[in-house]
């Protein structure tokens, strides 16, 4: 299967967002978290579905011993941070961010379309407190819910802040495995499906025109929803993809590759798909798969999770 665009839109922004300095916190009580014994962590996969975003080989890499966050941040996490150092995200100080096109109030009015991916609007005022636009802060509403339109630079800017890290890919696939090994997804290797299998948060029906919405949500879910993995870890795939620490790679010497990789220069990696992921689309709800986008840009399904050395 080919790499197809728009799993998450990359923001063109004139300028340089300024540089904030983080504090470590002082009131705060780090998220919950789950030790993750050292290893050698599988990553990768021997069955590749979208090559092109180099999800193979299978491979080895040794992990030391470390703790991450049992789910995504939350709104309430995100808030806490906030509130005590004054940050401002960067889709706050560039004054938009892309929304999904079921997600945006009429009351918007007319927005702007991404090119080849149309579902996807830039809307004014849209941050993660403003889910879908200016008008409402739904993020106090979805307290527990992965707080979102954070960029990679606000990812990283909170986990420095509560004394961790982003996770590397390594560490991410390894705890997302939950001891399984080389499965597809945190559960093993069932399928989702449209009609009664939903271990994950993602897209039913005809993506982007129809969402039935089976398994109860249209857009994100609580943060601790669904069954946890086998280390007691939730979401991983689905709901919101999850910014890590590294550049996004393609390991091939393809021309096409090359080109491709050439395009995203500077492009930092993402893992474990999203509400809006189906197999018809964007099969990247797999532990293998991968994504990547520019560090500033921002929106309503890309959040975080937080890892700490031991």
């Amino acid at each position: 299967m080919a790499a197809k665009t728009g799993c998450s839109p990359p923001a063109v922004r004139p300028g340089v967002a300024k540089e904030f300095r983080i504090p470590p916190a002082i009131t705060a009580t780090p998220p919950p978290a789950i030790e993750i014994p050292g290893d050698e962590a599988l990553v990768g996969t021997r069955d590749p579905v979208i090559s092109d975003d180099a999800e193979g080989p299978l491979r080895t890499k040794r992990v030391a011993p470390f703790r991450i966050g049992e789910t995504a941040v939350t709104n309430a996490q995100f808030a806490a941070f906030v509130d005590e150092t004054g940050y401002v995200t960067e889709a706050e100080r560039f004054g938009w961010s892309f929304v999904f096109w079921a997600q945006v109030p009429k009351s918007v009015g007319p927005t702007q379309a991404v090119r080849n991916v149309t579902w996807w609007r830039r809307v004014d005022g849209a941050d993660w407190r403003h889910i879908h636009g200016p008008e409402r802060d739904l993020a106090r509403d979805r307290s527990d819910h992965p707080v979102v339109h954070v960029s990679w630079n606000d990812a990283r800017a909170y986990a420095k802040w509560i004394g961790g890290r982003l996770p590397t890919e390594a560490e991410w696939e390894h705890a997302a495995r939950g001891g399984l090994g080389d499965v597809r997804f945190p559960w093993g290797d069932e399928e989702p499906d449209d009609t009664g299998h939903f271990p994950c948060n993602i897209w039913q029906g005809s993506f982007p025109e129809t969402n039935t919405c089976a398994d109860g949500y249209a857009e994100t879910a609580p943060a601790k929803s669904y069954f946890a993995n086998g280390h007691g870890l939730y979401n991983l795939v689905g709901n919101v993809w999850e910014w890590t620490a590294e550049p996004f790679v393609i390991r091939s010497q393809k021309r096409a590759a090359k080109a491709r990789q050439a395009q995203m220069k500077g492009f930092k990696l993402a893992k474990g798909g999203s509400f809006l992921c189906h197999r018809s689309y964007c099969y990247r709800y797999r532990i293998a798969a991968r994504t990547g986008n520019s560090p500033d840009s921002t929106t309503t399904h890309t959040g975080f999770r937080v890892v700490w050395g031991l």
